[in-house]
């Protein structure tokens, strides 16, 4: 097979700091999805791979799982923080394929069903007017990222684990240098590829901790199961378990402040909105997820062919490896009616922000309701939003949204 063309266009998949300018990075997704919606990227630092743009292109890898594996290589990374991750053996859900990967989601599935989630209920319903009221609290103007949308999810997530509340800030810490690895405001003093992997040994070694704790000592929350589950009668690994903790911890906390703070920036830009859902808060599941399609707080996640193979005509080898780009198809022209204009009310709303197939986030049902429960209480006492500053978002590859969002408001 003839070594492909590379297109330049697709070169921002690659580069952290072009999510961090949304305009110039949409222009260059809206040129790949209108000319070449399967292309090639091969840049200095990364292992070559190839762009999928296309919401049902998207969607055709998602489903063929056999075909397409997360394994091993499921988040776009640099090639020396790609074997690094596999010097550590780092096994997450997300690397993992059927039947491993099935068996293994099963452990937290409960945690994360309809059941769960209405026993949560009232208590995502405290958080969220807890913070409401510190906005209001905070006398009108606040860093919303900073203030807000971090700390309530995290509190959420990290009370299901059973953290310790004293424990907060120092997680809160990791999952940042963890996820925000590619920015400088995040990143550890030295910035060296051992300092990035330090924020995830640092993690390994708090959960390897509170593991022996709860097998000495079982509880009442979700590291209890985790640390004493078994599979075929065997416990999990120390790195499984681990690994399995790192996720919740950060697929549970990054996302879905992400979410609500680019919700909040959509609704201070686009007050027409705002007073709509003001008008009817009966939208709010539909707002709820236009915010996620908005924001798209995951960017990509990565599949290897298993087969030689072809996606929309182009031959794709064995052992090539695929970004799906779900912040891409999630503005596709083709799926969505008008989609770069924020709609509260928009249906139907298939995006992709959540993966689709056997990988579909565990925790979508809990950031949903989350999500749903901090608008349902700040919007009926919302009187006014505008921006007080430049928004600042986090420079990644991976998952990321605003790191500061100043906002001015009165609220009732």
């Amino acid at each position: 097979m003839s070594t492909p063309i590379v297109d330049e266009a697709a070169k921002v998949l690659a580069e952290p700091a072009a999510y961090t300018d949304e305009p110039r990075l949409h222009a260059a997704l809206s040129e790949l999805r209108a000319n070449t919606p399967v292309s090639y990227v091969d840049v200095p630092g990364y292992k070559p791979f190839w762009a999928i743009t296309k919401h049902a292109d998207v969607l055709a890898v998602e489903r063929n799982s056999k075909l397409f594996s997360n394994w091993p290589r499921p988040v776009l990374m640099s090639a020396e923080s790609d074997e690094q991750q596999a010097a550590v053996g780092i096994r997450t859900l997300i690397h993992m394929d059927d039947p491993q990967h099935r068996v293994v989601r099963a452990i937290a599935a409960d945690w994360f069903g309809p059941k769960a989630m209405r026993a949560m209920d009232l208590r995502i319903t405290e958080l969220a007017k807890r913070y409401v009221d510190r906005m209001r609290d905070a006398g009108g103007e606040c860093d919303f990222v900073q203030e807000v949308a971090v700390n309530y999810p995290l509190f959420v997530i990290m009370s299901l684990l059973g953290v310790p509340e004293s424990d907060f800030p120092r997680m809160l810490k990791l999952t940042q240098e963890l996820l925000g690895s590619d920015d400088e405001e995040y990143q550890r003093s030295a910035v060296s590829q051992e300092e990035k992997v330090g924020a995830l040994l640092d993690m390994f070694a708090y959960f390897n901790e509170l593991t022996a704790a709860r097998r000495a000592t079982p509880t009442e929350d979700l590291a209890s199961t985790i640390a004493n589950a078994r599979i075929d009668g065997e416990p999990l690994s120390d790195i499984d378990t681990m690994s399995y903790y790192a996720i919740i911890a950060t697929a549970g906390h990054d996302t879905t402040s992400g979410t609500i703070s680019g919700g909040m920036r959509a609704l201070a830009e686009n007050p027409d909105q705002l007073a709509r859902l003001q008008a009817d808060l009966s939208l709010l599941p539909q707002a709820t997820e236009e915010m996620i399609r908005w924001v798209t707080p995951v960017k990509a996640f990565m599949r290897t062919a298993t087969e030689d193979t072809t996606v929309r005509g182009v031959p794709i080898a064995k052992g090539d490896s695929l970004l799906l780009s779900y912040i891409s198809a999630n503005r596709d022209e083709e799926a969505f009616d008008d989609p770069f204009r924020f709609d509260v009310g928009r249906e139907p709303n298939k995006h992709v922000a959540f993966g689709f197939g056997i990988h579909f986030c565990l925790g979508a049902a809990l950031a949903r309701l989350e999500v749903n429960r901090f608008f349902a209480e700040l919007i009926p006492r919302l009187t006014s939003v505008e921006l007080a500053g430049e928004p600042e978002l986090i420079a990644t590859t991976f998952v990321g949204g605003l790191k500061h969002l100043p906002i001015r408001y009165s609220l009732r």
